[in-house]
């Protein structure tokens, strides 16, 4: 078995409305109501892509407190359309996958919304290594699991293209611990995201 296995995609937006409204535009299809990470002070919705994977459209939330800490997926930085900008591996050994991430992949921090409970890795400046194309780390405490409650659309993950500038080093710290058979890294002029999705209307890219 595998350390990571890719767990879900993090569509960032200045707003959850705007980000929704990009993510239904392209592939067509409703996104399922998410709910308020207190903690951080964002919220989301979200979307199957089959059993084990979701995908996140995710914003700071303007009703909520200021959480006390930085962010999750360097949010407190974050400006422009709505865009892919994170990957997230859940890993059923917690320590060890800290032990062989890269230098600056965070901390652990005990997270829950309602009935979900989970630990997330995050940075202290809120940027995951690799200018943030290294995946978040989460651990699910339990069985219980967002992709498990979700409508299916019929959306399916295809690809997901990472570009870096140092590529080489990152699918070096990538291939030992992941299934790469739907995964590409190559060297890019800065990091970039793309995955593809299919879904009832053909596949489309989601950047």
């Amino acid at each position: 078995m595998y350390l990571l296995q890719p767990d879900h995609l993090a569509i960032c937006a200045e707003t959850l409305a705007e980000g929704v409204a990009m993510v239904e535009d392209l592939l067509g299809v409703a996104l399922a109501p998410g709910g308020d990470h207190v903690f951080m002070g964002t919220h989301n919705r979200l979307l199957s892509l089959g059993p084990g994977l979701y995908l996140e459209v995710i914003a700071i939330n303007p009703d909520a407190a200021l959480p006390g800490r930085v962010r999750w997926f360097d949010m407190d930085r974050f400006s422009g359309p709505p865009r892919l900008t994170n990957w997230i591996c859940r890993t059923h050994d917690l320590p060890r996958a800290l032990t062989v991430a890269p230098d600056g992949i965070g901390r652990v921090i005990p997270a829950a919304r309602v009935d979900l409970r989970w630990q997330m890795v995050v940075p202290d400046d809120g940027c995951l290594p690799f200018d943030g194309a290294y995946p978040a780390l989460i651990a699910w405490e339990g069985s219980a699991h967002p992709s498990d409650r979700l409508p299916d659309q019929g959306c399916r993950l295809k690809r997901l293209d990472i570009g870096h500038p140092d590529a080489a080093a990152l699918r070096k710290h990538l291939q030992p611990q992941l299934d790469m058979a739907t995964i590409d890294v190559r060297k890019h002029s800065q990091k970039r995201l793309v995955a593809t999705i299919e879904t009832p209307s053909g596949p489309r890219l989601l950047q």
